[in-house]
């Protein structure tokens, strides 16, 4: 059921099953650079559990993978093992602290997606609704984490095509 849920208003928020999602890199390497290099990438809803995401490193590789709904972990579990994302730190970082528990565990509308590029590279991908979010005012109230394995972290945001 949640993931009918997050489907049904992820669908609803990428606008025609699309939307940009923009890259900023908020620590690791790239965030070091002057000027700061956002990476721009797509993410779609294909069917009604899953899409697709890709980003565009700055070296031109593409890092593609599938999105999926899944069961956020619920805020009664007990061990770290089964409580955490591998992006629990980084929701944290990004947003401040304590924000991956308060907002994003248990959250009904969560979903995660492991992307490879040509050349190797590995990205991490985690985006949420906040259940409080409301439709007509918010065109796209998506909050989302990502982390390669080239030691960078980014703030992933999302706006129509």
């Amino acid at each position: 059921m949640k993931k009918l849920v997050f489907t049904a208003l992820l669908s609803i928020a990428l606008t025609s099953c699309h939307a940009v999602a923009r890259f900023y890199p908020v620590q690791g390497p790239l965030a070091e650079q002057k000027p700061l290099p956002v990476l721009v990438g797509k993410v779609t809803a294909a069917n009604p559990n899953s899409g697709s995401v890709f980003v565009t490193l700055p070296d031109g590789e593409r890092c593609e993978g599938k999105w999926k709904a899944v069961d956020a972990p619920s805020k009664t579990t007990t061990t770290s093992a089964d409580a955490s994302s591998n992006l629990a730190g980084d929701w944290d970082l990004i947003y401040g602290s304590g924000f991956y528990v308060s907002h994003v565990l248990g959250a009904r509308s969560y979903a995660r997606a492991q992307m490879a590029g040509g050349k190797g590279t590995k990205v991490e991908f985690e985006m949420y609704r906040p259940d409080t979010s409301v439709q007509s005012t918010e065109s796209h109230p998506l909050q989302g984490v990502a982390k390669d394995d080239k030691g960078n972290v980014y703030k992933v945001t999302f706006s129509p095509n």
